[in-house]
């Protein structure tokens, strides 16, 4: 399968506010990947099998760490000047993928046709997550699995408080970024069974966005 292409002109679909963020993402994680963000997305996606598809691929950080030897690899991202930045990083990339304009709340997928989806960063930015860990069980094949990277609550009241505190000028800097969010609870009511959770600390970025899980969760395969 040939690289997709997004034209420029897509970026025309974003606010001032989403074309500047677009633009700075990467120098604003940059001390974060290299501090130990950049091996989490190896030693996650190393674990990505078959028709995988990845949620919010943003500006494309997690292209270089997927096996060679996934059978499809499909990135979703519905922001246009995210999507417009991802397309140039893939054609860089020389990586057998596409590149599709679809939210997380509507993957135009069937049912039970995905062997993994990937979410890094992402359920902290939509509106909902129910509906997004619905879908993700929906395209999922039995014995499928998600494999997430996300930053979460923090279990400790004190940084929880200042989370809370600093939720919507956070959300409104971060392009709707929820820092207080309990994903890993999400997660568990899902429906989807979890593997294996770690936790670990964002370094190099705000206190606020600190605290991460990471690990899988399967369909059952009954």
């Amino acid at each position: 399968m040939s690289s997709s292409a997004v034209p420029m002109a897509a970026v025309e679909g974003s606010d001032l506010w989403a074309r500047a963020f677009a633009l700075l993402y990467d120098p604003l994680l940059w001390a974060g990947e290299r501090a130990g963000m950049g091996a989490r997305r190896r030693d996650l996606l190393g674990r990505a099998v078959g028709r995988t598809v990845e949620l919010g691929s943003g500006t494309g950080l997690n292209l270089g760490y997927y096996p060679d030897d996934v059978d499809e690899l499909i990135l979703t991202e519905p922001e246009a000047a995210m999507r417009t930045r991802l397309a140039r990083r893939l054609r860089r990339s020389r990586r057998p993928a596409r590149v599709l304009d679809a939210s997380a709340e509507h993957l135009p997928f069937a049912d039970e046709t995905v062997d993994t989806v990937v979410s890094t960063l992402v359920l902290c930015t939509v509106d909902d997550p129910a509906p997004v860990l619905r879908e993700i069980e929906r395209v999922l094949r039995p014995g499928g699995r998600l494999l997430f990277l996300e930053h979460v609550r923090s279990r400790s009241p004190r940084l929880a408080s200042w989370q809370d505190r600093l939720a919507v000028p956070w959300r409104r800097f971060a392009e709707g970024c929820h820092c207080n969010r309990a994903t890993l609870e999400l997660i568990r009511a899902c429906g989807l069974e979890l593997d294996e959770v770690q936790e670990a600390s964002w370094r190099g970025l705000p206190p606020i966005v600190r605290p991460l899980v990471m690990g899988a969760a399967t369909k059952s395969g009954a």
